[in-house]
C-alpha cells in the first residue's frame, strides 16, 4: 500500500512538473525577430468572385500595384474538375503566367480540403460517394493536378489539403493514412519540389505535418468569432507561444516552419460576404493589421502569407477604405 501510494505522489509530481516546464516553454519569455521577414498574401479566385470583384484586376493589382512577389494560391476541387476526368485549369495557369511575367513566386493548394468556406469542395459528382470511391478519385485528380502543374517554373512546393487533421469545416473525415498517400503520390510525381502539410496555429504541436510534409505550414489568428461561446474573443497566446513550437519541430523533424494563413480580414458570425461594416471592424481593421504585423515579427518566424488581400481590395473598392491597403505597401 506504501509503495503504491508513493507512485501515485511521484506520478502526480511529474505531472505537476510537466505542466510547469511546458507552460514555461511555450508562454515565457521572448522570441528573436528573424532578420529578414518574407511576406506573401493568400489568393482565392473564388472569393474574390464572391466579394464582387473582377478577380483578374483583383489578381493583377496585388502585383502591380502592391507589388507582392510570393503568393499561395488556393483551388477548389469542383472547379478544376467539374465532371469525372474533365478538367479545367486555365483559371490556375493564367495567375501562374501573369505571375512568371513579373518574377513572382508561388505554391499551389491542392486536395479535398482547401481554404474558404465550405473547406472541403468536393463536387457534386463525388457528392455520394463512399470514402473508399472518393478517395481514389481524390488522387486521381491530384495526379492530373501535378502532371498539368509541374512544368511551371513559377510553382516552388505544394501545398497537400489544408489542415486536413482539424475538424473545421463541411468535411468527411480525413485520415492519416490516406493524407500520407495523397503526398506520397505527389512526391513520386514531382521528387524536386518540396510538399507542405499544414494544420492549426493554435490547436495542435504541428507534429503530425511534419512526419509527412517538408515543410510545416500553420495559421495565426489574433482575434476571432467562436460560434461555442458565442462571443469574439482573441487567443490568449505570446507570440513566442508559435516561435517556440517551430524551434520545437526543426529540433525534433529537422523541418522548417513557414505561416501560411496570417489573418488580415474579418472573421465573424457569418461569411464575410453577409458581416456588416460595424461587425468586420470588430476583429480586423487599421489598427488590428498593424498590431498583427508587429505580432508576427516577434514570433520569429521569417514567411507570412497575409489571409484576406482579396479584402483589402474589396474595401478600396467598395467601401473607398484604402487604409489596410496602404499599410501593406509598405511591407511589400
Amino acid at each position: 500500500m506504501r509503495i503504491f501510494q508513493k507512485i501515485i505522489k511521484y506520478a502526480a509530481f511529474l505531472l505537476a512538473a510537466t505542466i510547469v516546464l511546458s507552460f514555461i516553454f511555450f508562454f515565457v519569455g521572448k522570441s528573436r525577430p528573424a532578420a529578414d521577414i518574407r511576406w506573401g498574401v493568400n489568393f482565392s479566385y473564388s472569393h474574390a468572385e464572391e466579394l464582387g470583384l473582377d478577380w483578374q484586376e483583383t489578381y493583377l493589382t496585388f502585383l502591380d500595384e502592391l507589388g507582392v512577389k510570393r503568393f499561395k494560391l488556393i483551388t477548389q476541387w469542383d472547379l478544376l474538375e467539374p465532371s469525372p476526368g474533365k478538367f479545367d485549369f486555365e483559371a490556375v495557369d493564367w495567375q501562374l503566367r501573369e505571375a512568371e511575367k513579373r518574377g513572382a513566386r508561388a505554391f499551389l493548394v491542392l486536395g479535398m480540403k482547401t481554404p474558404r468556406y465550405p473547406e472541403c469542395h468536393i463536387p457534386g459528382w463525388a457528392a455520394n460517394f463512399s470514402q473508399k470511391e472518393r478517395e481514389a478519385a481524390v488522387l486521381n485528380f491530384l495526379e492530373a493536378s501535378i502532371k498539368h502543374f509541374k512544368e511551371t517554373p513559377t510553382i516552388w512546393a505544394w501545398q497537400i489539403e489544408n489542415e486536413p487533421l482539424f475538424p473545421f469545416g463541411e468535411c468527411p473525415e480525413m485520415r492519416k493514412e490516406f493524407w500520407r498517400e495523397e503526398i506520397n503520390l505527389v512526391k513520386s510525381l514531382d521528387p524536386a519540389r518540396p510538399v507542405i502539410a499544414t494544420d492549426s496555429g493554435e490547436w495542435s504541436l504541428w507534429f503530425q505535418a511534419a512526419r509527412v510534409g517538408d515543410i510545416v505550414g500553420t495559421t495565426l489568428y489574433r482575434k476571432v468569432w467562436f460560434k461555442e461561446l458565442d462571443i469574439y474573443t482573441p487567443y490568449p497566446l505570446p507570440p513566442v507561444f508559435y516561435g517556440r513550437k517551430a524551434w520545437l519541430v526543426k529540433f525534433l523533424f529537422g523541418k522548417d516552419v513557414i505561416n501560411v494563413e496570417l489573418q488580415a480580414e474579418p472573421w465573424g458570425p457569418t461569411l464575410l460576404y453577409d458581416l456588416p461594416l460595424e461587425e468586420q471592424d470588430k476583429t480586423m481593421n487599421l489598427e488590428r493589421f498593424k498590431k498583427i504585423i508587429s505580432y508576427a515579427k516577434n514570433t520569429g518566424m521569417s514567411e507570412f502569407y497575409f489571409w484576406g488581400a482579396e479584402w483589402w481590395h474589396w474595401l478600396k473598392e467598395a467601401d473607398n477604405n484604402s487604409a489596410i491597403w496602404e499599410e501593406a505597401k509598405k511591407l511589400f
